[in-house]
């Protein structure tokens, strides 16, 4: 592959290492890319609240899509450019299939932000067992928590894996939404049809006059998954879900390896 002309990556268990940091051989490679006038993109499950952190170790990084393609942040004018939410009307009928299919499961919903720094969008019903340590938010009951649109409807499910959430789920929720997941212990991410990182990705790069060709993207985990196949050049972290490392143009070093700085000092 030629220099990139856009360069993006999924952000845990990709760009950050095992203790949730970017390295310093890894912050100096996102550094020469942004020198080389080269765009460096966060492509992330994430909410903005959680990418402020990621940006304080990073270089001159501004852009960051979120929330698995269901919104773009801005970390330099701290807003949030689009976004592409789950109408209400449809995350009632969603959690009806997956309560059906999965009882027992909690339910939670990230609404959409104008700030990485305004009050938490992040809603979950009572019971809900977040699967970060970040604090739950707020709790509220079932018709509120689905009353407004939402970029992600979060399943959980900590008797189940992931994997086999997705499998139960697929069948009976068909092209009415987006199913993947980040988090490999009962955590499933629900986003609307056809949006994934790759969605998000391809309008960034179209804004930026980049061609799909020019990109080079980095990922983990079955989010990431039509993201690598999306870009020309699509690189598996050493320490990938086996999904991943199965479609994968490339596969470099893991995250604790600087996988990503591994794969961009060839041209940076």
């Amino acid at each position: 592959m030629q220099a990139p002309g856009l360069v993006a990556t999924d952000v845990d268990g990709t760009l950050l290492d095992p203790d949730e940091h970017v390295t310093p051989r890894t912050a100096a490679a996102v550094a020469q890319v942004v020198a080389a006038g080269v765009p460096f993109v966060l492509v992330t499950g994430r909410p903005p609240r959680w990418i402020p952190p990621v940006f304080a170790e990073l270089a001159h990084v501004r852009l960051a899509v979120c929330a698995n393609g269901g919104l773009l942040y801005d970390a330099v004018e701290d807003r949030v450019v689009w976004d592409r939410a789950l109408p209400a009307a449809t995350l009632a009928e969603l959690a009806g299939a997956v309560l059906e299919t999965l009882p027992g499961s909690g339910l939670a919903v990230e609404r959409v932000g104008r700030s990485a720094h305004g009050p938490s969008p992040f809603l979950a019903e009572p019971g809900y067992r977040n699967a970060w340590d970040e604090a739950a938010g707020a709790v509220v009951d079932r018709s509120e928590l689905l009353g407004e649109p939402a970029v992600k409807l979060l399943v959980r499910n900590p008797s189940l894996s992931s994997d086999a959430m997705v499998a139960a789920l697929a069948p009976v929720i068909g092209d009415a939404a987006d199913l993947t997941f980040s988090h490999p212990r009962g955590l499933v991410e629900i986003s609307a049809p056809g949006v994934t990182k790759a969605s998000g990705l391809a309008a960034v790069a179209e804004d930026l006059g980049v061609p799909a060709g020019d990109v080079i993207a980095f990922g983990d985990m079955p989010n990431d998954l039509e993201m690598l196949q999306w870009a020309g050049h699509g690189v598996a972290m050493a320490n990938a879900h086996p999904a991943l490392r199965a479609v994968a143009d490339e596969i470099t070093a893991s995250n604790a390896e600087d996988g990503v700085a591994l794969v961009l000092e060839r041209w940076f």
